[in-house]
């Protein structure tokens, strides 16, 4: 009843702050720094009495994000000193690439010994993942064109040292005709591919490069007889699991390191900064709005599932996903859900655990959008060829993403890394991850339990007597 309460007193005091913010900013009416300050702070002061109440991580993060806009906003010098610790956090998350990829591709893979058994729902899933992703891309891509939310941030004052130096011999590209330019360029993305020592591919994180060599290390532990093969699928199951801890226990860094980007952000470029990035969130839930209706739901009609009942049978794993921003934490939920539904367990049972790896709909548009986003902000002006590149390896990449809060972060500062974008431009995506995070994780989730019904439609073991019910 008393959190009940405080959270009732923090939300009341949110709207009237935002109410005298807004009354402030368009001239409607006159106050004084030393009053906004007091509003400002006073409904910090409810935040975090309401956060230490709720214990709660996604609460923390929030409270964390407006404490930074605080911070920013009225002590500018302090807010900048404060950068190294959101660089931090980006640092601690880059470790958990090689080792999360690798455990949970190889065990994605291997992890189903009859090959023959489920080769036939392996290439159904497989296509349909691909299609499904391959679209979210392309939309993604096409909304932050349209909306151009990156363009006009000044990055002036960020610190420039932080640019990745990539440095590339182009002596065999200046000894070639121009027309075959784009060949040579095509066949050596495709040379880039391949991990010429996986060690240094994991150092340098280069994640095409583990992908491939997961995938291929997959099906090879695939073909290997069941004693031989066993000992390394328990062992990249306990690496997965692993590793799925160890990025709950970074997470819990997270307040920390978003709060810190947010005050860093705002405290150097001000407070105009948020429009760009308020711009962006709109425009990644205008685009996954956009993917529901225009892919997943003409899915369902044209395969005449029930969308009213399929609603309702999802409903409770969307808002599980939504308020934890973990796919993982609505997976069993989702499994029993699509059972009822009428999908037998040997579909749900292998089409939503890969699924969780291969087919994550709202986090492969969020990259794609994320990443022209962050060229924007640099003025690095991409053609439509370059995107082209950057959508293809996010077709790749974001099939080994983890179904944990915010894994989306670590692909993300790794296609930056590999396309020679700034990644401390992301430092200002952290302040409003948190709420992409919950729009991109739902769909996730909403995707991976129409991909259970379509493989069932397309196997013809749906069973159209038993429609969830409540």
């Amino acid at each position: 009843m008393f959190k009940s309460k405080i959270s009732i007193v923090t939300f009341i005091a949110v709207i009237i702050a935002l109410i005298i913010t807004l009354l402030y900013e368009f001239d409607i009416a006159t106050f004084n720094n030393e009053f906004m300050m007091v509003v400002r702070w006073t409904v910090g002061a409810l935040l975090i009495a309401n956060a230490l109440h709720r214990k709660n991580l996604t609460t923390w993060i929030l409270t964390s994000m407006v404490l930074g806009i605080f911070i920013g906003v009225d002590f500018p010098n302090f807010a900048a000193a404060l950068q190294p610790l959101s660089s931090g956090f980006i640092k601690l998350v880059k470790t958990i690439v090689g080792p999360i990829l690798f455990a949970t591709l190889v065990y994605g893979i291997a992890g189903h010994s009859d090959l023959k058994q489920v080769g036939r729902m392996a290439w159904k899933s497989m296509l349909y993942f691909f299609c499904a992703t391959t679209c979210a891309i392309f939309i993604g891509l096409a909304a932050i064109n349209i909306t151009k939310a990156g363009v006009g941030i000044d990055i002036a004052n960020m610190p420039q040292e932080e640019l990745p130096t990539i440095t590339k011999n182009n002596t065999i590209l200046e000894s070639l005709p121009e027309h075959v330019h784009g060949v040579y360029k095509f066949t050596s993305f495709f040379k880039d591919l391949f991990p010429e020592n996986i060690v240094k591919s994991i150092y340098e994180n280069q994640v095409l490069q583990i992908v491939v060599f997961s995938v291929l290390f997959g099906i090879g532990l695939a073909l290997v007889e069941e004693k031989k093969r066993k000992p390394l699928v328990d062992f990249t199951e306990s690496l997965s699991e692993t590793m799925f801890k160890f990025t709950n226990l970074i997470m819990y860094f997270a307040p920390i390191g978003v709060g810190a980007a947010m005050a860093y952000t705002v405290g150097h470029l001000g407070v105009d900064i948020l429009k760009n990035l308020f711009m962006l969130l709109g425009t990644l839930y205008l685009a996954l709005t956009f993917f529901l209706l225009l892919v997943l739901l003409p899915i369902a009609l044209y395969l005449k599932i029930p969308v009213k009942r399929f609603i309702m049978a999802i409903k409770e794993p969307v808002s599980i996903a939504f308020a934890t921003t973990s796919s993982d934490a609505a997976l069993p939920k989702a499994m029993s859900a699509m059972e009822k539904f009428g999908v037998p367990r040997k579909i749900v049972s292998f089409v939503i655990p890969t699924g969780y790896s291969f087919n994550l709909d709202g986090t492969s548009l969020y990259l794609s959008l994320a990443s022209i986003f962050v060229a924007q902000a640099a003025g690095i002006d991409l053609s439509f060829g370059e995107q082209l590149i950057i959508a293809f390896t996010l077709m790749i990449t974001s099939k080994g993403v983890a179904a944990v809060p915010r894994a989306s972060l670590i692909i993300l500062i790794a296609t930056a890394d590999q396309f020679g974008l700034p990644v401390f431009v992301i430092a200002a995506i952290l302040g409003i991850d948190e709420l992409m995070d919950m729009a991109r994780t739902s769909v996730n989730v909403v995707g991976n339990c129409l991909a259970t019904v379509v493989i069932a439609k397309w196997e013809g073991e749906f069973d159209e007597a038993a429609p969830y019910r409540d």
